[in-house]
């Protein structure tokens, strides 16, 4: 049985309004709301929903690059947080498990240092964890830029100088340098063509059977989630609507938000028609979510109890979790 890479228990990562000239604290915005799932070694674990769903933050919440409110992450049978507990990996121990743990930004523009040439940029993480410096690192840099499908001269060069495409695989040769065991993946494809989408996307796939990589790739685009990853969870307003490996997910949808999301995906063949279920009304804000379930403002099989009492999660089939009243 494969053994899980990452285990997230209840994770909460709420961001405090405040108001007032003492700032005085009203609200919360409920960016992620009691999160569980595993991620088992080798595995492509995909996080899809709308945009301001909490599908980023909770990728940067699991790394420890924000601070959670609740919960707790495993990464590789080390504690990094526990909050109930009070337990945080910190200093040096949490220094060395950054080695392990990397992650690739959705914007290709915005996350390289434009002061920076690219061989500072991809050996960066290796002068600061003292692994290689000065000529050692820059054949590092050389080498992990050829592996990415780049050439080792650009390295003298700067970002300005590249195009999308390029200037993602020099963010997925940074996230390589210090030889992680997991990455997480921040819709890193999205601002790309359509065309340089699928050369990164292979490029992933490629340096994951290679490297024995493990992801959390995170996207909004269900047509490029159903081919890339092994499993998926469906993401609605900071919770998780249904999880399950991806042949199930696509073929037996449980939850009304996850049929929406798919009727939507467009096929390829113009013969073939199917149902479009259209979502009313908006998505409600996540510093006032609803009571009871959170899509029943929106769903169009909406029940009584639906308004006023929370859905449990329920395993309808091995692997498959749905967290609706409908399933129950």
């Amino acid at each position: 049985m494969t053994q899980n890479l990452i285990e997230v228990k209840n994770l909460k990562k709420y961001f405090p309004i405040k108001a007032g000239i003492i700032k005085r604290h009203v609200g919360d915005v409920k960016a992620v709301d009691d999160v569980s799932f595993n991620i088992k070694k080798g595995e492509i674990f995909g996080l899809v929903g709308e945009s301001g769903c909490g599908k980023s933050t909770t990728g940067r919440t699991i790394l420890n690059l924000l601070n959670p409110t609740e919960g707790s992450v495993e990464f590789d049978g080390q504690l990094i947080y526990d909050v109930e507990k009070n337990t945080f990996t910190k200093g040096e121990k949490m220094r060395s498990l950054r080695r392990d743990m990397q992650i690739i930004f959705q914007d290709p523009y915005a996350c390289l240092d434009p002061r920076m040439n690219v061989g500072a940029i991809v050996s960066e993480g290796l002068v600061k964890h003292g692994i290689a410096k000065g000529k050692d690192a820059i054949e590092k840099a050389k080498e992990l830029l050829e592996l990415c499908g780049l050439r080792g001269a650009n390295v003298n060069k700067y970002p300005h100088e590249f195009s999308g495409g390029q200037r993602q695989r020099i963010g997925v040769a940074r996230a390589l340098a210090l030889e992680p065991k997991f990455i997480v993946c921040d819709e890193p494809i999205a601002a790309l063509d359509v065309s340089i989408q699928s050369q990164v996307l292979t490029l992933m796939q490629d340096l994951k059977e290679k490297l024995g990589l493990t992801y959390l790739f995170i996207s909004h685009d269900l047509s490029v989630v159903k081919y890339f990853c092994d499993c998926i969870a469906v993401m609605y307003l900071g919770s998780f609507v249904e999880e399950a490996n991806s042949l199930d997910l696509f073929k037996n949808p449980v939850h009304p938000y996850t049929k929406s999301l798919l009727s939507a995906v467009p096929i390829s063949d113009p013969t073939v028609k199917k149902e479009r279920i259209i979502l009313q009304g908006d998505v409600p804000s996540p510093a006032n979510p609803p009571k009871g379930c959170k899509f029943h403002t929106r769903c169009p099989y909406v029940m009584d109890k639906c308004k006023e009492t929370a859905p449990t999660t329920k395993e309808i089939e091995p692997g498959h979790f749905v967290t609706c009243h409908l399933v129950e």
